[in-house]
């Protein structure tokens, strides 16, 4: 286990380039199965669920060639199928929630998959229903061991269906799509995710070969096809990264340029942190944040407390509402965070209460901020991360907090931030990596 020592009130300055998005990525290498051909995948982020999802890749016998930084070259001539009935394999997809994706495009190439009960973060019930209720629809047969919690689908040859989904799950979506690429006819799926980094798989599947009609939609029309062939994948860049550090120049009153964002895939991230009266400018494909001593929360129309809410794509990520609720501890207003899709993943806040931050949690969902407008500042204190998007709030309230506090578990802010403490050091942040 590592720790992180954060010395707060240092302003930030200078410019920060969001890495490759963790969310596209893990959704990227599995699809590289799907073929026997090389995929070349730039843009990937040194992260350590990333990490984990390679090195399961290898395990299964795929060759992955290291180039530039960055760059991988993946190669599934040989997949070794009986390894997922392993010890080894269990371990380690157990330890990464991520996994999950290698069931479609295994299931699809060589007629079976299994995986156990997947990892991740703890914040509170994520089924898996709707994976495997949809591959059950495109003709797999389904089992589970409650015994070593094992899923297991296998298929002669997967046939489209019409699918319509309980839920627009991004993952779900995205195993299904794998799936339904080398099915046999055409596959309809209804109430699709459709956010950015579906997007982007799908395109990428096109290009090796696949036939996608409805692509940024929430209907996806596939046609099977008997095989797919190699390409060459750029990953975007994080969105969920490109949001934290708005939210963190913010805390810190710092002037910030984050470098080449990818506006246009950002959705409503942006006008979701002028709401809460952040200055917000482009500058090309770039996002400036100058200096404000202070910062204002709208209020609707009537008068009353503005909600910040998530909600499926075009709608706010939930990625980041622990970044929007830790950023307006500091504004002047009061706001209604409201997460919806993850039970326990607010339940962080008692950590900022510690730190003088005035926050009414009303129920697992819901929690009441009400800004201090920095006339009282956040104090440091001891805490531990209990996921990668709380750790990265708890990490922003100390970088703006008086004194020095300490995180602990870090590991997880490190399976989605890459060297983030180097990053930050380097606009002026003090932040010291203790193993």
């Amino acid at each position: 286990m590592s720790t992180f020592i954060i010395e707060g009130g240092h302003r930030l300055h200078g410019e920060i380039e969001p890495q490759g998005a963790k969310n596209e990525t893990l959704q990227i290498l599995c699809a590289t199965l799907l073929t026997a051909d090389d995929v070349t995948v730039r843009n990937v982020p040194d992260i350590l669920d990333v990490n984990k999802l390679i090195e399961l890749l290898k395990s299964l016998g795929v060759k992955v060639t290291p180039g530039d930084s960055g760059v991988y070259t993946f190669n599934a001539s040989v997949v070794d199928t009986e390894y997922v009935h392993s010890r080894e394999f269990l371990t380690q997809s157990a330890a990464l929630r991520g996994s999950v994706m290698v069931v479609g495009p295994l299931l699809a190439r060589f007629g079976k998959a299994g995986m156990p009960k997947p990892g991740g973060d703890k914040i509170g019930r994520r089924r898996m229903d709707t994976h495997f209720s949809g591959f059950e629809k495109l003709g797999a047969i389904f089992t589970f061991d409650i015994s070593t919690s094992v899923y297991s689908v296998a298929a002669d040859r997967l046939k489209g269906a019409y699918i319509h989904l309980d839920e627009a799950s991004v993952t779900g979506t995205a195993n299904i799509i794998m799936a339904a690429v080398l099915a046999e006819g055409r596959t309809t799926i209804y109430n699709a995710a459709c956010e950015p980094y579906i997007q982007q798989l799908c395109r990428m599947l096109v290009r090796m070969g696949a036939r996608i009609e409805g692509i940024a939609s929430n209907l996806l029309h596939i046609d099977g096809v008997e095989e797919l062939t190699g390409c060459d994948h750029r990953i975007l860049p994080d969105m969920i990264e490109t949001g934290s550090f708005i939210g963190m120049a913010a805390m810190t009153g710092s002037e910030l340029t984050i470098k080449n964002v990818s506006w246009d895939n950002l959705g409503i991230i942006p006008d979701s942190f002028r709401r809460l009266g952040i200055k917000v400018e482009r500058r090309g494909d770039d996002i400036h944040i100058p200096s404000q001593d202070s910062y204002q929360i709208e209020s609707y129309i009537d008068g009353s407390i503005m909600t910040i809410a998530d909600a499926i794509w075009p709608g706010l990520t939930p990625d980041l509402l622990s970044v929007f609720l830790v950023t307006a501890t500091q504004a002047r207003g009061s706001v209604l965070i409201h997460q919806k899709m993850f039970e326990s993943r607010l339940f962080f806040v008692d950590k900022l209460i510690d730190m003088g931050a005035q926050i009414i949690l009303c129920d697992p969902h819901r929690a009441t901020v009400i800004g201090l407008d920095r006339k009282i500042k956040l104090r440091a204190t001891n805490m531990s991360s209990p996921d990668i998007r709380a750790g990265v709030a708890l990490l922003i309230a100390a970088m703006s907090a008086e004194g020095t506090s300490i995180i602990n578990n870090i590991d997880q802010i490190d399976r989605g931030y890459q060297q983030i403490e180097q990053r930050l050091n380097a606009l002026g942040a003090r932040i010291e990596r203790v193993k």
